[in-house]
């Protein structure tokens, strides 16, 4: 059965998406599949039809993404894409590692008695998988029971501010990131059966350096990086 999934890194329960949404998520793969370059115009009329909805959600949709660094809105003129760099690609998951750290840090404060079964069983099936997509829905998984144990209704809300760089299935897109994040995922939790707060802080943050790496990577290949020196 195909699961929909949000990109890694997981930001908590995942709603049923909004038209917005849709089309945050269809434009940031046009970019991610090339089909939209830096400095091109979003082709509101184009997204829309596709999607089979009105402008309006395509104009929420890049208000958000342009909180997120993914385009600019000029006035009269449109929105266009910006240009990314791999200093922006390995901050933005530096930021998720300190994130999550501290997302780990509260979960041992408040106690990890129905954290730690949950992951066992999320590792389990981790350990047991080849599979990308449904790597990618159990390392959501892993990430999403850590920030609930967390209980910070305030850590959600900075969660869910943060971009994602990858949209669809992660480690489908990013396969050579599993074995990685397997052995990050595997060290977070034992550092958690520890009660090691500061191990565990510093784990995710290791783990989420290497996932920005193979992201880097991937960019890279997909000449998705501004090649002029003109990106900020």
């Amino acid at each position: 059965m195909k699961r929909s999934t949000p990109p890694l890194p997981y930001q908590g329960r995942v709603p049923r998406r909004s038209s917005g949404d849709e089309a945050a998520l269809h434009i940031r793969r046009m970019i991610f599949d090339g089909e939209l370059r830096p400095g091109e115009r979003v082709p509101q009329d184009e997204v829309a039809a596709a999607l089979g909805i009105s402008r309006i959600p395509v104009r929420e949709a890049l208000i958000a993404l342009e909180r997120e660094g993914w385009v600019t809105i000029e006035l009269h003129r449109g929105a266009f894409i910006n240009a990314l760099d791999e200093g922006t690609v390995r901050d933005n998951y530096e930021l998720f590692g300190v994130t999550y750290g501290f997302a780990a840090r509260r979960a041992l404060d408040r106690g990890v008695g129905e954290l730690l079964p949950r992951l066992k069983e999320i590792q389990t099936g981790l350990d047991a998988t080849d599979d990308p997509a449904e790597f990618t829905t159990l390392a959501f998984a892993f990430h999403a029971a850590v920030v609930d144990a967390a209980q910070s209704p305030r850590l959600r809300v900075v969660l869910r501010a943060m971009s994602a760089l990858v949209p669809g299935d992660f480690f489908v897109a990013v396969p050579d990131a599993v074995a990685g994040q397997r052995r990050g995922l595997t060290a977070i939790h034992r550092a958690l059966k520890r009660g090691d707060a500061e191990a565990a802080a510093d784990e995710y943050l290791k783990t989420m350096r290497r996932v920005g790496e193979h992201v880097v990577a991937v960019f890279r290949a997909r000449g998705l990086f501004d090649t002029t020196g003109s990106a900020a």
